[in-house]
């Protein structure tokens, strides 16, 4: 995708997605116009500025604000192309116990973006949503589950504006902050590694397939899907192994709102899913392009009715010794079991 001298936004830039995606967009694309990190943590801002010095990256901003205030996402969407919007409340047993946040954030907040980019200029947004929208048990998911159906309705409330709006929606990212996988490294040194329950089981992508699947909806989207990628499972108990074969594994019991399998897709939703290769894609009831032009385009493949992605049903699965291999490329390269 060719963005020199575009403008890109990223709301919550300072997570873990938000660092990758400015790092792979600065690499392949240095001649962008600008690069705006959105977020509300000044402290997360200035450690993530001493990477990227002002002098080697004029076109790297730092732009303090809250996907809440809407006022404040107008300001800083004047003369941005396209959004990036992956600021939210993630943590579910933080979110069950602290719901209103989690709405002000995950449901207000995208309505905030949505709006904000509806009465600017941008050309087009990606949302990020996660495997747990997918018939939510939790509040998490429920409120990214909203999240996702305001950016896909947005598509149809914009009117003469040329925007495109699509989500794209994965399982959990391989060493992100507060992923299971960093806090298994951390408890190692105890000797002991927790488990949820012994046959949970969890859709697992690289920060870089998060980043590739992104920057792929930002250049193909046509407006309203929701993209899912095909990616491996991993169970639980495989993981604590590939780590810690020598640690205590208790069973803890399950924290509230979690399930035992993810889905990323319902049977419900396959008689929307088409299968377009890399990818799938959740397409709208209604929108502003013909399905055939879309098939014919992509060479989509419709999914049989009643089709769903589970991680448990999944027929691909990481190994103890392909996860060890993968901790070690993407999460800490001295890893060692």
């Amino acid at each position: 995708m060719n963005l020199t001298r575009k403008s890109i936004l990223i709301t919550g830039g300072t997570g873990s997605l938000g660092k990758a995606l400015t790092k792979h967009i600065l690499s392949v694309s240095p001649d962008i116009g600008r690069l705006i990190i959105f977020s509300r943590d000044e402290q997360k801002q200035f450690q993530m500025a001493q990477d990227y010095p002002s002098q080697d990256y004029p076109q790297l901003r730092f732009f303090i604000g809250d996907v809440r205030d809407k006022e404040r996402l107008k300001r800083a969407l004047k003369g941005v192309d396209f959004v990036i919007h992956a600021a939210a409340m993630k943590h579910v047993h933080i979110a069950e116990y602290n719901p209103d946040e989690c709405v002000k954030t995950n449901i207000d907040g995208a309505r905030n973006v949505i709006d904000a980019c509806l009465e600017t200029e941008v050309e087009r947004v990606v949302a990020l949503s996660t495997d747990k929208a997918a018939a939510p048990v939790n509040l998490y998911g429920a409120t990214k589950l909203a999240s996702d159906k305001l950016f896909v309705a947005a598509n149809n409330i914009s009117g003469w504006n040329p925007i495109k709006f699509s989500v794209v929606r994965y399982g959990n990212v391989m060493g992100s902050n507060g992923s299971v996988i960093p806090f298994f490294l951390n408890k190692k040194a105890e000797g002991v590694l927790p488990i949820t329950d012994p046959t949970m089981t969890r859709f697992n992508i690289s920060l870089q397939g998060g980043v590739d699947m992104v920057m792929h909806a930002l250049e193909h989207a046509w407006g309203g899907e929701i993209f899912v990628p095909k990616i491996p499972s991993y169970r639980i108990t495989d993981v604590a192994e590939a780590i810690g074969p020598n640690c205590e594994k208790p069973s803890v019991g399950i924290r509230p709102g979690e399930k035992i399998h993810e889905e990323m897709i319902t049977d419900s939703d396959s008689f929307y899913t088409w299968d377009l290769g890399k990818y799938y894609t959740i397409l709208p009831a209604t929108h502003r392009w013909k399905l055939q032009d879309f098939v014919d385009h992509f060479k989509a493949e419709r999914v049989p009715q009643g089709f769903k992605y589970n991680s448990g049903d999944n027929t691909e699965w990481e190994s103890i010794e392909s996860l060890r291999a993968l901790i070690k490329e993407h999460v800490d390269p001295n890893f060692t079991v």
